[in-house]
């Protein structure tokens, strides 16, 4: 039985770096507010003629390099992002492109923070049923592109970059073990862009209410996201016939430290097991887990076999974890 993979990682973040004094001479806060709510002390800011596909091509060209695999040998991309170079057509069609791959396919996909766990199990499926052998698997995000810097509730967590993973076919034991992806569209607007869409078309109106900005209710978020967050891990580690205690590295999305360390609590994991870079690089949505498993792999914190679990919450509101053998 063909088990998928993780061959290659890579990521790219923008050289800018905005820190919480930076933010202090911008809008009402202070670095101790934003340390004590998020854990955050900086974050990653693009240029303003920078666009998504520029660092999602870094970062693949990365995980393709340390998988030792070619570009011509892709079947396939998926690009998680809610901040596409532009509505039409997909970024991911820009990013081949960029890579260099005419003949595989290419779509983007929109589940929020949530997007890498969904684009991964995607391409598991793929993978698993002999139809595809090689599949980049990319988060990547340009939030401040969207941000209102006057909201001090969105404007001092989010954050830019990518993070890439190549997706091959294996054999067991390696590879992913479990995932499980959630939705609740009862609580759509819990996080959203309301502009931009047919709901409310780009007008001179829409733009000067800020409807293309992030809108977030914070405190609703938070007290969901842990409870879920716990859940849906408990639900992969137990499909994969594991226990808690048995997962050697949580790679969560880098949400805020209190939700990472509020589920790390429940799920009774020694904080030497989980890797957090929220306080350098800021929430970055979808390309957070690709980030850190790029990070935490570089500096050889995964080794081989090692039991890894992936878990995010984000807008929709979704939800979702991955267990991988490495």
């Amino acid at each position: 039985m063909r088990s998928a993979v993780i061959a290659g990682t890579g990521s790219s973040l923008p050289e800018r770096i905005l820190t919480n004094r930076d933010l202090e001479k911008i809008v009402d806060t202070s670095d101790d507010w934003i340390l004590t709510r998020t854990g955050i002390r900086e974050r990653r800011v693009a240029g303003p003629g920078e666009r998504l596909s520029l660092y999602a091509t870094k970062a693949a060209e990365q995980a393709l390099a340390m998988a030792g695999i070619p570009s011509s040998r892709l079947d396939m991309i998926i690009c998680a992002t809610v901040t596409p170079d532009m509505p039409v057509p997909a970024t991911a069609c820009f990013i081949q492109n960029n890579l260099g791959a005419p003949k595989c396919a290419a779509f983007d996909m929109q589940a929020g923070c949530s997007g890498f766990i969904y684009a991964l199990t995607v391409a598991k499926q793929f993978i698993i049923t002999g139809r595809y052998g090689a599949i980049l698997v990319i988060g990547a995000e340009l939030l401040s592109k969207y941000i209102d810097w006057k909201d001090r509730t969105t404007c001092v967590i989010f954050s830019d970059g990518a993070g890439a993973v190549l997706m091959t076919a294996g054999d067991p034991p390696r590879g992913v073990l479990a995932t499980s992806i959630h939705t609740d569209g009862a609580m759509a607007d819990y996080i959203m862009i309301p502009g931009g869409g047919t709901a409310y078309p780009t007008t001179e109106t829409t733009v000067r209410e800020g409807l293309h900005t992030i809108k977030m209710r914070g405190n609703e978020t938070f007290k969901i996201a842990i409870r879920a967050i716990e859940e849906v891990s408990r639900e992969v580690i137990q499909a994969a016939g594991l226990r808690p205690e048995d997962i050697d590295l949580f790679v969560p999305h880098q949400a805020n430290l209190r939700i990472i360390d509020g589920v790390a609590q429940r799920l009774g994991l020694d904080p030497s097991r989980i890797f957090v870079n929220i306080d350098r690089i800021g929430n970055t949505s979808a390309a957070s887990i690709p980030i850190a498993l790029d990070e935490a792999v570089r500096a050889g914190l995964v080794k081989k076999e090692s039991i890894l679990l992936f878990a995010a919450f984000g807008a929709g509101l979704t939800w979702g974890a991955s267990v991988v053998r490495w």
